[in-house]
């Protein structure tokens, strides 16, 4: 058996990592994100409009980070939410219908003391990368 390398994943419609990290590492049929929270990639800064923008900006960062490794939100098998308050629940799980809206991946949501940029929430995710039959 052959062992599998990883490759770091760079996404130029995405932000850029914002410390020692990659935004995703890929390893055979798998990607691995790291959090993606509502930085706007043009600009750096966060979005406005609280935790529904936020976690949209969140989601459509995930969306250019997977791709750039050659999967997409349909091929999530799980995902971990960061919630700073788990009051935002509901508003961050309609806007995350928005984007998930069949075949469900697996989820986590946890409250945490505090997130990177004072963001609201913060999203990773997991996901299958699909070969072409008989790879």
């Amino acid at each position: 058996m052959k062992p599998q390398k990883k490759q770091i994943i760079i996404a130029p419609d995405a932000p850029a990592a914002i410390g020692p990290y990659s935004v995703a590492v890929r390893t055979g049929q798998l990607v691995f994100t790291a959090g993606q929270i509502g930085l706007d990639p043009a600009t750096g800064q966060m979005v406005s409009g609280g935790v529904e923008a936020e976690t949209r900006q969140a989601l459509l960062n995930l969306k250019h980070v997977l791709e750039a490794a050659g999967s997409s939100l349909e091929n999530v098998v799980k995902t971990t939410v960061f919630l700073r308050d788990m009051q935002d629940f509901a508003r961050m799980n309609a806007v995350y219908a928005e984007f998930f809206t069949e075949n469900y991946p697996a989820r986590s949501a946890v409250q945490v003391a505090a997130l990177p940029k004072g963001a609201a929430v913060e999203i990773e995710a997991i996901a299958l990368v699909p070969t072409p039959y008989g790879d």
